[in-house]
């Protein structure tokens, strides 16, 4: 392969030691979720992963990417084991590459199989441990696996390098990545004239503007994505939009109008499409805005698992301020919500109804469908299972009972 290395000689490895080898690799064949989540952390973590992992369909596709490469190495050591691993170019590999190009992020954001790796690699000594008790062939056991496990990780991000240039060539020639950096440039605020990134994008960036952003699973047909993008244009009564790929499975789209979803008509939106929208602003300072919004609606969508649909910044802007430190909104949700928050959902329903109505009874057993007296007794039973009970506390219970109402989507 262009660019790898010739491969070094390999060590002999010992049948015995070629055995354990191929039991351990049988054995995480499947290494079940707990694996999973351990190694896709691992990956995800870090400062030069903070962009990948604010996204979630690059979050996703490099999730893909860990498992094919581990994948990959476990079914190499079944067949041949303990010999030289070839470098993994998976279909969901290269897809992950060519993802991280389109959104400008360079080699650096390989280290995510470098985290990876490390996690593997613990998991990997439990497996070598229940394997043997012979001091020796553990010894050497532990240190082929070493070696394996390293070299294939080298010679796999060496290729994918590799394939990133070339993807990185590829749009250089073309004035798509003139376009995505030059919005690039706007969202962060860099020093670019109105004149000259109007230039560039072929679209005029005073007046309004409602951003979205439209994304599904990474192997989402992009003719989905184009239909739900063409439905909101039309939903929202514009003549024409900004369109950029954001990556293979990502539309980041400008309509240059002031609209929300709560005033377009129904859209039909294809099936494990996704949209997000945020609120409409003016010139440059709305175009900007309005696009932030929509990433942030995204993400809390994302969390949400909704498969479908369209949600707007107005309905997330709550739980995104929440969820910004994950930790501090578990706490938030633990000392507001106490026993309520793994209680019944129906006491949490008639809880948030109940709060939205101002503390009308009357109109939360309309709006539940139920008895005034049922809500009455629903209400006592929550002031039970809450710190303090819902008078005392109300807005705080509100902000809570919305994020645990997300998360439970």
């Amino acid at each position: 392969m262009c660019g790898v290395q010739a491969p070094e000689p390999w060590p002999v490895v010992p049948p015995r030691i070629a055995e354990l080898i191929r039991r351990g690799a049988q054995e995480v064949a499947d290494p079940g979720e707990e694996w999973w989540r351990e190694l896709h952390e691992a990956a995800l973590s870090g400062p030069g992963m903070r962009a990948v992992a604010a996204d979630p369909v690059l979050a996703e596709s490099t999730r893909r990417a860990n498992v094919a490469n581990l994948l990959a190495w476990v079914a190499h050591n079944i067949d041949k084991p303990g010999t030289r691993v070839p470098p993994s170019l998976s279909p969901d590999s290269i897809a992950n590459a060519r993802d991280l190009v389109r959104r400008g992020l360079d080699t650096d954001a390989l280290d995510a199989f470098r985290k990876g790796q490390s996690a593997a690699w613990r998991r990997w000594m439990d497996v070598c441990f229940g394997l043997t008790d012979d001091p020796d062939e553990l010894h050497q056991l532990l240190e082929i696996s070493e070696l394996s496990i390293s070299t294939y990780l080298d010679d796999t991000v060496e290729a994918i390098r590799e394939q990133m240039n070339a993807e990185r060539d590829d749009l250089a020639r073309g004035s798509h990545a003139e376009r995505l950096a030059t919005v690039t440039l706007l969202v962060e605020g860099a020093p670019i004239t109105v004149r000259q990134a109007e230039a560039r994008l072929g679209h005029r960036l005073t007046g309004p503007h409602t951003a979205a952003i439209v994304w599904g699973p990474p192997d989402v047909d992009s003719a989905r994505l184009e239909e739900a993008a063409e439905g909101l244009l039309e939903a929202a009564g514009a003549e024409r939009r900004l369109t950029l790929v954001a990556n293979a499975a990502t539309l980041w789209v400008w309509l240059p109008a002031a609209v929300s979803p709560r005033e377009m008509p129904p859209i039909a939106v294809p099936d494990g499409v996704r949209i997000a929208v945020g609120r409409p602003g003016r010139d440059l300072a709305g175009f900007r805005s309005s696009h932030l919004e929509a990433l942030t609606t995204q993400q809390v969508v994302d969390r949400a698992d909704m498969r479908a649909g369209i949600a707007s910044y107005d309905e997330v802007q709550l739980v995104g301020l929440l969820e910004r430190d994950a930790k501090a909104a578990d706490a938030f949700l633990e000392h507001t919500l106490g026993d309520l928050a793994e209680a019944d959902p129906e006491l949490r329903e008639v809880a948030l109804t109940y709060l939205r109505e101002l503390g009308n009874v009357t109109r939360t057993a309309e709006r539940l469908y139920t008895h005034r007296n049922t809500v009455i007794r629903r209400l006592r039973r929550i002031d039970d299972l809450l710190p303090r009970p819902l008078s005392e506390n109300a807005v705080h219970v509100a902000a809570a009972l919305e994020l645990r109402s997300w998360r439970a989507r």
